[in-house]
């Protein structure tokens, strides 16, 4: 990642938002679910139809983090893409910094990094806080010093990156490149969805930044370690349940996740605020009007959306039923 585009980027990367956790043990548990490996059939398609049309958009949920070594059996979904006519990707924000700007700015990103007057994570934690933070470092981190230094959403984000790896899982989308792939192939075309989000100050965007340092700041990094001290187990059953198709097993999982907290970070600053938000609305009323349009003008879509999203009550999915449109979930 490019230092001088770090604050747009993270601004970018968690303007989703989910349920915050309850309080965690002192000390993370060992791991006890088995990821499963080799070739997997994933959920089934969620069905997307009006009412008073037979057009269908076909809906794969997505899921992060998932086991390394399983592959993708995605024989049903090639069929329904090669019989489709347009595949729709998840929505996105492209942010847009001005990069010599960006560059004349580069000592200043790098500076927002680190924490004030050159303060380490022990001056700032509490000391009870600080210990469960060196136990769960040492475990992901080992003997990595300059985390130290860095501010307490940033040192969140190393955290919880690194322990996933390590975990045997990967937040990477491999779906994506294979849905490519067979869209390519059957000639598909592929609608992008980037919506983009500029940063007319950087100057100023940094200054914003800045400004979020505190308590909210602890709070992310807190809740980033209780998420670690508490899911991991549970975030390897969620992928299996994902990779064998197990839906109820996904659903009857809780869901909690730490970017609610560090998101209210960020939205401590009003001007990160107001980025944010109108992001977040612009992503999702882009994607559901590229979805409603593919209803009415394709006899088949294939669509991709996060699963978590899709079960979620108030997540486009719900939106779209909310306006009369059928939705039958995978058997």
């Amino acid at each position: 990642m490019r230092a001088w585009f770090l604050i747009p980027l993270l601004l970018a990367a968690i303007v989703q938002s989910h349920a915050a956790m309850g309080d965690p043990p002192a000390a993370p548990p060992m791991l006890d679910t088995v990821l499963v490996t080799g070739e997997q059939p994933g959920p089934g398609l969620w069905k997307v139809t009006r009412r008073d049309s037979d057009h269908v958009l076909w809906i794969l949920g997505t899921q992060a983090p998932l086991p390394k070594t399983i592959r993708w059996r995605s024989d049903d979904v090639e069929k329904i893409i090669a019989s489709s006519q347009e595949v729709l990707a998840d929505a996105q924000g492209e942010v847009k910094v001005g990069f010599f700007r960006a560059v004349f700015l580069l000592p200043a990103a790098l500076g927002a990094k680190k924490n004030a007057d050159g303060k380490t994570l022990k001056d700032i934690l509490p000391p009870d806080l600080y210990a469960r933070w060196l136990l769960l470092k040492q475990r992901w981190l080992g003997n990595d010093d300059g985390v130290e230094r860095l501010r307490p959403i940033l040192a969140a984000n190393e955290l919880y990156g690194k322990a996933i790896g390590k975990s045997g899982m990967t937040n990477k989308n491999a779906l994506w490149p294979v849905i490519e792939k067979i869209a390519k192939r059957h000639r598909v075309p592929v609608r992008e969805i980037d919506v983009p989000i500029p940063v007319d100050n950087a100057r100023q965007a940094i200054v914003d930044f800045k400004s979020t340092a505190g308590q909210a700041d602890i709070d992310c990094l807190a809740t980033t370690m209780a998420r670690l001290e508490t899911d991991l187990d549970a975030m390897r059953a969620r992928a299996n349940a994902w990779a064998v198709g197990d839906l109820d097993k996904l659903k009857s999982l809780p869901y909690p996740d730490q970017r609610s907290v560090c998101l209210n970070a960020l939205a401590a600053n009003a001007n990160l605020r107001e980025k944010i938000d109108g992001a977040k609305n612009r992503i999702r009323s882009e994607w559901l009007a590229a979805a409603e349009a593919a209803l009415w003008n394709n006899a088949s879509t294939f669509a991709v959306m996060p699963i978590s999203e899709m079960i979620d009550s108030d997540g486009r999915l719900a939106k779209l039923r909310a306006k009369g449109y059928v939705i039958d979930e995978p058997q």
